[in-house]
């Protein structure tokens, strides 16, 4: 994952940079997410991997698929990364783009996991905490996982603060077990 991560950072900061200098971050992150998306189907994948197509015959797949989404310098920045066969690291772009747009906008997405469904309330009061703590904007999106039994697990890039009791558990197990 980390030589991809290198593949991807020239282009995703190119992208940031350019988006950003036009006022165009949205539209650069939907283009990005959606073709992201596209090269992770195999049958997508299959199609703009197959060494028997140019570079822009693949780059035209993706152009078709997402036209939607696509202006001509998008259309040159799929065309460029597809010429130097970096493809399939799209997905990789997309989410260095995100990061450096989330630190920019100074949001973080936070993914909450908790035992069963949370009210609005909740989520509203969590999410005010959250932004306190983190001192950022959050985008917050909730997973029910009834194997919690209670409690939560939050994800906030690379902190994990796990109040859920299947973790309290697990940690007390571990204790005894010492």
């Amino acid at each position: 994952m980390a030589e991809l991560t290198t593949v991807a950072r020239p282009y995703a900061k190119a992208a940031f940079q350019y988006a950003q200098e036009q006022g165009a971050l949205n539209e650069w992150s939907a283009m990005l997410a959606f073709t992201s998306a596209a090269v992770s189907e195999p049958i997508v994948a299959s199609i703009v991997e197959n060494p028997a197509k140019t570079a822009q015959q693949q780059a035209d797949v993706l152009v078709q698929l997402c036209s939607d989404a696509m202006d001509s310098t998008r259309r040159n920045f799929i065309a460029l990364v597809a010429k130097n066969k970096r493809l399939s690291a799209l997905p990789a772009i997309a989410e260095l783009y995100e990061s450096y747009k989330a630190e920019l906008e100074k949001t973080v997405d936070v993914e909450v996991t908790s035992a069963f469904e949370l009210d609005p309330q909740h989520s509203e009061s969590l999410s005010s905490a959250l932004q306190r703590r983190l001192g950022r904007g959050i985008n917050l999106s909730t997973v029910v996982d009834p194997s919690l039994i209670g409690g939560v697990i939050i994800r906030a890039g690379d902190m994990v603060i796990d109040g859920s009791v299947k973790g309290k558990l697990a940690k007390l197990a571990e204790k005894l077990n010492s």
